[in-house]
């Protein structure tokens, strides 16, 4: 019988000096949570609103995820066969997929409705997009087609019929205008179309069946995934800048991280691939068990998901809060002292079972109440808040959160109301301690207006903290904007500068 695994809380740990930058952006990786699904994972995508759910399009359905707790948050199942390409709208608040039916689909993901479909496509959508501007959407068809839908009239106001003559199964829309969209098709080609003129605007070949397409976020290059090469384009002047060979079989997905300054492959030879924008050169290289078909990475590069053939979803959480290389000179002290000889008689002492924390033990016996009560004491949680934090994560883990918060005295839930009062605008333990603030909403919903004077003076502190952290979040988005504005301006400057110049050059040849 195997011991049972002692929890290791992270630590408010500073950052570790002797990595690259490269190197400690990368390698401070957790170990995978595992999800199995009924089939091959065709399509991940995140949404780019925190808390960065991310969507996966696998069998007959589109589930959401929630990349704090690792479970399913949403099941969108109103596809009769396979369901592909899934995404998320730039709010987040509306999703569209393809699927094998040859229908593209709309839905609003708070509320899991269906709200449009669009028909019109003869052959299965593997890829749908909201276009920049958020009201319409691209879709990218196996009749070797594309379609622009318009989302409030439900009609086609684009149809790209005769450029491809195979499968289309890639496409990506242009991240500054609403209007570009681009195509990749088995049959190598790439398009770039213009929905203002109904035309191809830049046609480029890839030379191998395109798998997938993605624009960087200036919008001037182009990145295409098709066999075993991903070529970056140069969007303005149609030509290629560069070729990325390192993989030796076919590239099937690829994403942006750090902000888009790093490109990330997946491939069926098991490898994720990161490159720097700037050289184009390998940065990091991560290997999965099993062939990889899609993959993508949230906004603030914390969580990276996977998906692979074997219908296996992975997903990775970068802890920035690890020291690697204090294990790694650990492990190097204890080497240097081991004595080694042959003159002495060595004694080898007994193992002794390690000593768990009491919160362990109840943990252990699935006694979860008891191991919420052990860490909100003045001693911990107010001393220790990283190990309160911790339980909640775990009992978040185990599905037993409801189970530990329900039932208390009004004593014991002024104490944790208490606690997530004080520690919610903590930027560290905020996501957890929103869930539980919620889940502590949810169960003493109906017993709130006949608890106690404290309680309900905590409730009204809480909703007090809650709203001057949304004011204050609106005032740095207000600043954020202006900062934008000063330093787009501030570029716009030299450029206008220069362009009078040389006109006044032209002006005195002539």
């Amino acid at each position: 019988m195997t011991s049972f695994k002692k929890s290791f809380v992270k630590p408010f740990a500073r950052p570790n000096d002797s990595y690259t930058v490269e190197d400690s952006y990368w390698k401070k990786l957790t170990s995978p949570v595992l999800v199995k699904e009924f089939g091959p994972i065709d399509y991940i995508n995140f949404s780019r609103r925190s808390p960065y759910h991310f969507a996966v399009s696998c069998s007959a359905r589109v589930q959401v995820y929630n990349p704090v707790t690792k479970v399913v948050t949403k099941n969108l199942n109103k596809f009769k066969e396979a369901a592909y390409g899934a995404s998320f709208r730039r709010d987040g608040k509306l999703l569209c997929a393809g699927g094998e039916e040859s229908i593209v689909r709309l839905f609003e993901v708070n509320t899991k409705s269906m709200l449009r479909q669009f028909r019109g496509h003869k052959a299965a959508v593997h890829r749908t997009f909201f276009t920049r501007d958020g009201h319409h959407i691209a879709s990218f068809s196996d009749d070797k087609t594309v379609s622009l839908w318009d989302i409030s009239s439900q009609q086609i106001s684009g149809h790209f019929e005769g450029y491809h003559t195979d499968y289309i199964r890639a496409g990506c829309v242009s991240p500054i205008s609403e209007n570009l969209f681009v195509s990749g098709g088995y049959d190598k080609k790439i398009n770039m179309f213009d929905s203002r003129t109904k035309s191809v605007t830049l046609s480029v070949d890839h030379e191998a069946p395109v798998e997938s397409l993605m624009f960087l976020p200036s919008g001037s290059l182009l990145i295409s995934a098709g066999g075993t090469e991903v070529r970056i384009w140069d969007v303005l002047a149609g030509k290629l800048l560069a070729k990325l060979t390192q993989n030796h079989k076919t590239v099937t997905a690829l994403c942006l991280a750090k902000q888009g300054t790093a490109i990330v492959t997946a491939s069926l030879d098991k490898h994720v691939k990161i490159y720097n924008v700037s050289t184009f050169q390998l940065s990091h290289d991560i290997t999965y068990p099993s062939a990889v078909l899609s993959i993508d990475i949230s906004m603030d590069d914390k969580t990276i998901v996977a998906g692979t053939v074997d219908g296996i979803v992975n997903i990775t959480k970068r802890d920035t809060s690890i020291k690697h290389n204090m294990k790694n000179k650990t492990r190097q002290a204890r080497a240097a002292a081991i004595v080694q000889s042959d003159s002495i008689d060595m004694t080898v002492p007994m193992m002794q079972p390690d000593q768990m924390s009491k919160f362990d033990t109840a943990l252990r016996k699935f006694n979860y109440s008891q191991a919420l009560d052990l860490v909100l004491v003045h001693a911990v949680a107010f001393k220790k808040p990283h190990v309160t934090v911790y339980v909640f994560d775990e009992l978040c883990r185990r599905n037993g959160l409801v189970q530990a918060i329900s039932g208390r005295n009004p004593k014991q839930l002024s104490f944790l109301l208490n606690f997530i009062v004080r520690y919610i605008g903590v930027r560290k333990l905020s996501k957890t301690l929103t869930h539980v603030a919620s889940t502590v909403i949810d169960c003493y919903w109906d017993s709130f207006e006949t608890s106690t004077l404290e309680v309900r003076a905590l409730l009204t502190k809480l909703h007090t903290v809650v709203e001057n952290e949304i004011l204050l979040t609106k005032r740095m988005l207000a600043i954020d904007g202006l900062v934008k504005m000063l330093l787009i301006s501030s570029e716009a400057i030299p450029d206008a500068s220069q362009t009078v110049q040389n006109e006044n050059k032209v002006e005195l040849k002539t």
